[in-house]
């Protein structure tokens, strides 16, 4: 992990230490009641070197096919890259994903139990991210696919213990969703490409942990942690036979054509900065 990705966690836990004092002058804390707030921080996701590009040849909607030229030939064997292509050729490399900047404001409500605090939080924001994966053709050409997120939410218990100080480590978990939103490019001029479900709701689940500390009986800061899977896989395009001749490999399949989709796995990682007013 980078630098950068964890620089906030370590400003925030560095204040969060160097605070407790001004918690309550009577050396506990109450964090029962409902809060507001916001968070600021840093998107990041996996290395998708190794995704492919998947094929339905004859229309049944599994996508484990292989387009083949007219001598039987894997016409995509050039392979593939973890990001947009540059070019033509697997030579001319790809760009990297964008990792990038998000923020999210939430409402939440604590519980307290002695030490233990117990509670929900709902979070919704912008995660400024775009993942791409690209497959190339014998042609040569290439067949490049990329998400980003428009809006994310999620839905989530926290499981914290709190010091008399006001400090409070936590684990946390729920559900999330996001919209994404899907695009599709290539320098393939004789095909057709007809995309569905360019926009498709992406449900899934979410889990980390963090640290908040009261600075005063109404505010808290801390810095939390989360992986985010989300299951997305509706979006898909349709090749048509175009201006292509017929011995075009899309031309050629069992179905006269093939449709093109990709993994159903969308991951994300962030650590952000949070920032809460108690009431």
């Amino acid at each position: 992990m980078q630098f950068n990705r964890i620089a906030p966690i370590g400003a925030a836990l560095a204040f969060a230490l160097a605070t407790p004092a001004f918690a309550q002058d009577s050396g506990t804390t109450d964090w029962t009641g409902p809060y507001v707030g916001g968070s600021f921080g840093y998107n990041w996701q996996k290395s998708d070197q190794g995704e492919h590009l998947r094929f339905d040849t004859n229309a049944d909607g599994t996508y484990n096919d292989t387009i083949r030229t007219t001598t039987g030939a894997n016409a995509f064997s050039p392979g593939t890259c973890g990001g947009s292509a540059r070019g033509a050729t697997p030579a001319a490399g790809c760009n990297d994903d964008k990792d990038a900047i998000g923020w999210m404001g939430h409402v939440g409500y604590d519980m307290q139990f002695g030490s233990i605090v117990a509670g929900v939080v709902a979070e919704a924001g912008k995660a400024y991210i775009s993942d791409s994966v690209s497959e190339y053709s014998t042609t040569p050409a290439f067949y490049e696919m990329t998400r980003r997120i428009d809006w994310n939410g999620n839905l989530r218990a926290r499981l914290g213990y709190t010091t008399p100080g006001g400090i409070m480590p936590y684990i946390t978990g729920g559900l999330a969703y996001a919209k994404v939103e899907n695009s599709f490019a290539t320098n393939n001029a004789a095909n057709s490409f007809t995309q569905f479900d360019n926009k498709e709701d992406a449900w899934g689940y979410t889990m980390g942990g963090g640290v908040e500390a009261k600075v005063s009986d109404n505010f808290s800061i801390g810095a939390r942690y989360l992986w985010t899977r989300y299951n997305v896989g509706d979006y898909r395009v349709d090749v048509g036979a175009g201006s292509a001749p017929a011995t075009n490999p899309f031309r050629i399949t069992p179905s006269g054509g093939a449709s093109i989709n990709r993994g159903d796995k969308f991951d994300t990682q962030s650590v952000m900065v949070t920032t809460s007013f108690r009431f």
